[in-house]
């Protein structure tokens, strides 16, 4: 057992030592061969490190060549650059030697030139001043008389020339403003297609019978006073069958009676109480009527921001007539006109159409304030806030102040053309035929007339004269002696053109 113990333990102690030499055998073979390796490393770094300083140098030198290269071919260009910039040098310089030269000749010409020319201009001045003497003394005048003289003669050459040149050009300025004129009052009338008669207010009312006169008139009188007291109009119940007439100045309160009798007939009970609620209500409706006419009409024409009373009174013109035409159609068409007219001449028509509806405004109150309708409707729409432009117009559509507006000449000329053309006013056939006679009776009172037509529904009138005492410039005084006269004597629509025609007749007869 013992021994057994032992050879393991010399085993063991032969196994170290063994395993000891063998590893330090193995160990010095590995670093002999690391070494080995490391020189071959070495050597193979050295090799390599040789052939790069190698090719570093032979690209170093390449690229100083090529450097070299570059450096000479730029200097060669700027050396030719610089020889080509010599040559310009020396070119300018010889061209400039050469312009100097002729500098020096020209100059040297100019002196000889200057004192040549100032002996002239002395000779000049002399034989000036010399013939100047002689010119006064043939012209026995001195010089400024002389300028006096020749200024005169062409001054007055010169105002014969333009008095010449501004008459031709007046009268084709007038010609081409009457074509135009013409064209664009056609041209509105065209475009403003209104009815030629409005409606008149009624005065007349029928009744359904006889029997209902005295009805009206009541017990002791009692209704027709209520009634008039009431409405302001005065009832007039005479002969005429089955219907009464209401006379009144104001239109407005005719209407409303007029719709207060209907009523009180529609009714039956005709007496003080009901005449008065009948009154009221007709009031109300004739207030309401008149306040939706004024505004139809505005929105028609296209007025905005009118004031409310201007409505109101643009309303009223809706019962007001002038020779059976309606003014509210009549201010409606002015406008429309005046619109269309402005617009033609290349102005703002919201400015004439606003005074087209205006111009006639002061006809709804005209009955209760003195004076021209045209002065009481210029006044009453300054108050209510109208500027002066419109105001203008208003105050000269009939001439009573001097048109000084473009808008105020075209309303003139668009009531002119509403209230004359034909059909758009009417008259009774008695006052009509008078105003015929009139006219031509009124023509026939002056010396040398031998007869007188009236024409075109009295818009014209002429006069035949006795050409052995009135000749032709007498003719001229005589056409003005009768406008005038009609004028101040005779009302009438629109205007009368006067014709005075003279007729010379020479008879021969050959035998």
């Amino acid at each position: 057992m013992i021994s057994t113990v032992i050879a393991a333990i010399i085993a063991l102690i032969v196994g170290l030592v063994a395993g000891y030499f063998g590893r330090k055998y193995f160990s010095e073979a590995k670093v002999s061969t690391a070494e080995a390796s490391a020189k071959n490393i070495l050597a193979e770094a050295k090799r390599e490190a040789e052939n790069l300083k190698r090719e570093a140098l032979v690209e170093a030198k390449d690229k100083v060549h090529a450097m070299r290269a570059e450096a000479e071919r730029e200097s060669k260009s700027r050396r030719s650059d610089l020889q080509r910039l010599e040559r310009r040098l020396m070119q300018r310089e010889e061209s400039l030697e050469g312009k100097e030269g002729e500098t020096e000749k020209r100059e040297k010409r100019i002196s000889s030139w200057e004192g040549h020319l100032k002996s002239q201009e002395s000779k000049l001045i002399k034989a000036a001043s010399e013939q100047k003497r002689l010119l006064e003394k043939v012209a026995r005048m001195s010089t400024e008389e002389a300028k006096e003289e020749l200024l005169r003669s062409l001054v007055a050459e010169v105002k014969l020339e333009s008095a010449i040149y501004i008459k031709e050009e007046e009268a084709r300025a007038k010609e081409e403003a009457d074509k135009r004129a013409r064209k664009i009052i056609s041209v509105a009338i065209q475009r403003c297609a209104s009815e030629h008669v409005a409606e008149t207010t009624v005065s007349v009312v029928p009744l359904p019978s006889d029997e209902m006169k005295g009805r009206i008139i009541g017990r002791e009188g009692r209704n027709i006073r209520t009634f008039e007291n009431l409405t302001g109009i005065n009832l007039i119940i005479d002969d005429t069958p089955e219907a009464v007439i209401l006379s009144s100045f104001d239109p407005v309160r005719r209407e409303i009676a007029r719709l207060t009798l209907e009523k009180l007939i529609i009714d039956g009970r005709i007496q003080p109480a009901r005449i008065e609620e009948m009154y009221e209500k007709s009031k109300a409706e004739v207030e309401n009527e008149i306040r939706e006419a004024g505004e139809e009409a505005a929105f028609e024409v296209g007025l905005h921001n009118l004031n409310k009373e201007l409505v109101r009174a643009i309303g009223r013109l809706k019962f007001r007539t002038s020779y059976g035409q309606n003014v509210l159609m009549h201010s409606l068409e002015v406008s429309h006109l005046a619109g269309i007219m402005a617009a033609e001449l290349g102005l703002e028509p919201k400015v004439s159409k606003r005074a087209g509806m205006l111009h006639d405004i002061g006809k709804a109150i005209d009955h209760e304030v003195e004076g021209s309708h045209a002065v009481i409707g210029a006044e009453l729409a300054k108050r209510l806030g109208e500027n002066n432009q419109i105001v203008h117009a208003i105050e000269a559509h009939h001439g009573d102040t001097e048109v000084k507006t473009i808008e105020g000449v075209l309303i003139q000329a668009a009531d002119a053309v509403s209230a004359a053309r034909p059909g758009a006013r009417r008259e009774t056939l008695e006052s009509y035929i008078k105003r015929l006679e009139k006219l031509e009776t009124l023509a026939d009172s002056f010396t040398g007339v031998e007869k007188a037509f009236a024409m075109q529904a009295g818009r014209e009138i002429r006069i035949m004269v006795q050409a052995d005492s009135v000749d032709d410039l007498a003719s001229v005084t005589l056409a003005r002696d009768i406008a005038k006269e009609i004028e101040e004597q005779l009302d009438y629509p629109g205007q009368i053109k006067v014709t005075v025609i003279r007729e010379t007749r020479v008879v021969e007869y050959a035998k």
